[in-house]
């Protein structure tokens, strides 16, 4: 079985956006909802929803568009999430 790594923006409940990668989008949202494991961003801001998420081949290819969209600014990364 083939493992996808994924390029995932989540919404935060103040409104902003956090952008990450994962090779196992479920567990991750659910991390960041629930966990301790969940980005430090993300804790003081849950509930998150994802909005957003690509599939990659490699963990790489995922980290370069990670880098990407992160240095969008907000209209463009709102842009990119309504066209999902």
């Amino acid at each position: 079985m083939d493992k996808y790594w994924w390029t995932y923006i989540v919404k935060c409940n103040d409104g902003s956006l956090y952008t990450g990668i994962t090779t196992n989008l479920e567990r991750r949202v659910d991390e960041h909802n629930s966990s301790n494991k969940g980005a430090k961003y993300t804790k003081t801001r849950r509930p998150v929803k994802l909005v957003y998420a690509e599939t990659h081949k490699d963990r790489s290819a995922s980290s370069k568009r990670e880098s990407a969209i992160k240095k969008l600014n907000r209209i463009d990364k709102l842009k990119l999430i309504s066209y999902e």
